[in-house]
């Protein structure tokens, strides 16, 4: 097997690999998506990853949707293949926000839904909020208005931080070393997901993410993050379509009373949570991805 197929990915249909040019104060930068299913289906669904991940973290669901949706993942700005940004402090929810409507204007549908992991449902309560939202159905894996601070403090002692491997292998036992609390995975499925984080440079091997998304983190004041919540908690209080919040049994991240707070905050917010993880569940094992399925289409039908 190559670095880049597992048991789990042979057999399974190869996505489109896209681009698309969006703006930001400092100049133009390309946002790289992979796409799942037929490129005509109106249906759209976007899975957009955490912090330092790729969109290829959603390889598994989307082809297990791809028979229902359109399937988008996009790797947000200054990860994956997407480009960096030349003015660092431009890495916040709202040019990611900007970045999703100009991917959604290429797309070319008036609605999609929305998978959100960690960061990328924090964009998507972001753009849930405003007047006109493109979004009909909102995910939010392990994330809500209220961020846990030692969970924050965690996150940024490791954020930026330069790391160079010898091997592939390296880098992705590095990878899954910092994301453990995904859950029990195999070393195929740590391959599977951690592969996409890491490009070969210098006859070494590096992160792809750029390191300068820790400047804003690490400069965020606690007003800044209190203003940050407030605006969160009324994206999501104004957001009329379904909501289904899943929070990891041990997330550091997201506590069981912000979660209480979401379902009576919002209009229509159903909570799930799964056992055995932390942040955040990793969405490769088959009832995790049915528990989306079941949000997203609604329940299998029950064999006569």
């Amino acid at each position: 097997m190559t670095a880049t197929t597992s048991a789990a990915t042979a057999g399974r249909p190869a996505p489109r690999q896209r681009y698309v040019q969006c703006a930001s104060a400092a100049g133009l930068h390309r946002v790289a998506y992979t796409e799942w299913g037929e490129p005509d289906n109106p249906r759209v669904l976007l899975c957009v990853h955490g912090l330092t991940r790729s969109g290829r973290d959603f390889d598994r669901l989307a082809a297990d949707f791809a028979d229902n949706y359109r399937v988008v993942c996009p790797d947000v700005v200054g990860r994956g293949l997407s480009s960096w940004l030349a003015n660092p402090n431009l890495y916040a929810v709202p040019q990611y926000v900007a970045d999703m409507v100009t991917l959604i204007a290429r797309l070319d549908v008036d609605t999609v839904d929305w998978f959100g992991t960690s960061m990328g449902g924090l964009i998507g309560m972001g753009l849930a909020g405003l007047p006109g939202t493109p979004i009909r159905k909102l995910l939010l894996n392990d994330v809500g208005p209220h961020l846990e601070p030692a969970a924050v403090k965690r996150i940024g002692d490791y954020l930026g931080k330069p790391a160079r491997f010898d091997t592939l292998q390296q880098g992705i036992d590095y990878a899954a070393q910092l994301a453990q609390s995904f859950g029990p995975l195999t070393p195929d499925e740590w391959r599977e997901i951690n592969t996409p984080l890491l490009r070969e440079e210098s006859g070494a091997w590096v992160l792809r993410y750029d390191p300068r998304i820790a400047q804003p983190f690490a400069a965020i004041t606690e007003e800044a993050a209190k203003l940050g919540e407030a605006a969160l908690w009324h994206s999501l209080a104004s957001f009329p379509g379904p909501v289904l919040v899943v929070r990891g049994e041990r997330s550091d991240l997201l506590s069981r009373e912000t979660v209480a707070k979401m379902v009576t905050s919002g209009r229509a917010v159903s909570s799930a949570e799964i056992a055995g993880v932390g942040h955040a569940p990793a969405f490769l094992a088959a009832d995790q991805i049915a528990l989306a399925r079941e949000f997203f289409i609604g329940p299998a039908a029950k064999a006569s």
